[in-house]
């Protein structure tokens, strides 16, 4: 029976990269929250007992703001800072990198892929068309 931790039904990975699919879980985390449960990283969900289960989702949900709750949070902290126009609220209302990438260059993934030069991203003369 597939193990269900703050609603995400865990893959039949081991638990070290498993417990990463959970929002707000990263590497260390994930490695660190198996020790506190006495679990061992290299374990599958699948072979969990629900006792073992209910370890790893009471660390999870009383020690870590995980789902929804932390998109939340982060949600109304973008919010705010576009309400009291700061730089990044500024970045995030135009669509633009915000931690201080350069934008001359290399964004296109948040700007869109639009090319505004002349020449950019058309084929070469000895190309057919």
């Amino acid at each position: 029976m597939p193990a269900r931790i703050a609603g995400i039904i865990l893959p039949n990975k081991p638990l070290r990269v498993s417990l990463r699919y959970i929002y707000g879980i990263g590497p260390t985390l994930a490695i660190k929250v198996a020790e506190l449960a006495k679990l061992d990283p290299q374990k599958r969900p699948n072979d969990l007992t629900e006792s073992e289960v209910n370890r790893l989702k009471d660390i999870i949900e009383k020690g870590h703001k995980v789902e929804g709750e932390l998109r939340r949070e982060v949600l109304l902290n973008i919010k705010r800072k576009r309400e009291i126009n700061c730089y990044t609220g500024m970045r995030h209302s135009r669509n633009l990198p915000v931690r201080g990438q350069r934008t001359k260059t290399n964004s296109r993934t948040v700007r869109g892929n639009t090319r505004r030069t002349m020449g950019s991203g058309r084929k070469s003369a000895s190309e057919k068309t």
